[in-house]
């Protein structure tokens, strides 16, 4: 029984200490470890590149934006003009209010409404209340780079100024307002009218550079004056064109060209024997600042000067300031 004993001793503490060993080796290549393994690797594999921020879209300063936004904007014109033929010089203040509201992705209804102050170069100064506009807009874009809006817009023939007997003052209020905003506005300031306008804006947006192009349509029906206004209908097209670019993030500037042309010859055309009355184009150019208030706020401020390129405006040295104040949100 000893010398069992003796055999047996010397080679006892090994035994435990190779069986710890295998089993360690056994567990360092288990299939259970790798199984744990793979879940820290995957987030790696998984994860989806970044989305790419839009490009920066330069606002217009009178065109209709390209997009689908909540906007409540005040764009306010004033312009100094001179009477040729006493060289006198006048004013003209002429302020719209507009707010836009997205309803879905694609689709924002507007209301847009405008006074015009009148500082004649002789006589009384006028104001009027201009008719208020009601619109909706529907914009995509086909690709990346390109938004289509299409727009349809009515006005509620309810200014002031208008009428059998007209107040001059007003009237002629709401006269010299028209080429105050570039006569891109017309609807508004004819009072005596029912008018329904339907336009598209093309625009093209890439690193920093915005084209846009717009045409409207105003087809203008008389519902009341028939003894101050002699036309029963009018048809008036507006275009414009607006280049614009992004030099810093919070800082663009842009150049706008704007055309409208009478399509159909209203007596006051017929009977203008300079032929300067049917159409007339200005242009206008400045910067505009970019600057958000909080995540989904945005403020952006434009000052931009406005020159006719033609007659009757030029004859009258028109000159316009145009500060426009849009805050989207």
């Amino acid at each position: 029984m000893n010398i069992v004993r003796e055999r047996r001793v010397p080679g006892a503490p090994w035994q435990p200490v190779c069986r710890a060993l295998l089993c360690a080796a056994a567990l360092a290549v288990s299939p259970t470890d790798s199984v744990r393994a793979q879940p820290s690797a995957a987030p790696e594999t998984s994860a989806s590149p970044p989305v790419p921020a839009a490009p920066p879209y330069s606002l217009p300063f009178q065109l209709r934006p390209a997009v689908v936004v909540n906007v409540l904007r005040l764009d306010n014109a004033l312009a100094f003009y001179s009477d040729p033929a006493s060289g006198k010089s006048g004013t003209t203040y002429a302020p719209m209010l507009l707010f836009s509201y997205k309803l879905t992705e694609h689709f924002s209804p507007l209301v847009r409404l405008g006074v015009v102050s009148n500082a004649a170069p002789a006589g009384s100064s006028g104001f009027a209340f201009l008719n208020p506009a009601l619109g909706a807009m529907y914009a995509w874009k086909p690709v990346p780079e390109l938004r289509v809006a299409l727009f349809l817009g009515v006005t509620l023939p309810v200014g002031r100024g208008g009428g059998d007997t007209p107040d001059p003052d007003r009237k002629l209020a709401r006269t010299v307002g028209i080429p105050a905003r570039s006569a891109l506005d017309n609807a508004m300031f004819a009072v005596n009218d029912f008018t329904v306008f339907p336009g598209v804006d093309l625009a093209f947006v890439s690193h920093g550079f915005t084209a846009q192009v717009e045409a409207t349509l105003l087809q203008l029906t008389r519902v009341r004056g028939a003894k101050d206004q002699p036309d029963a209908a009018r048809t008036n097209l507006t275009a414009g064109l607006h280049l614009g670019y992004f030099f810093l993030p919070i800082f663009s500037a842009a150049v706008e060209l704007r055309h409208q042309r009478w399509l159909s010859t209203p007596k006051q055309i017929a009977a203008d024997t300079t032929g300067t009355l049917r159409d007339n184009t200005t242009i206008a150019f400045g910067p505009r600042v970019h600057v958000q208030l909080s995540p989904n706020v945005w403020l952006r401020p434009s000052l931009a000067l406005v020159l006719p390129l033609d007659a009757p405006m030029r004859k009258s040295s028109y000159k316009i300031l145009q500060l426009d104040l849009p805050l989207s949100f």
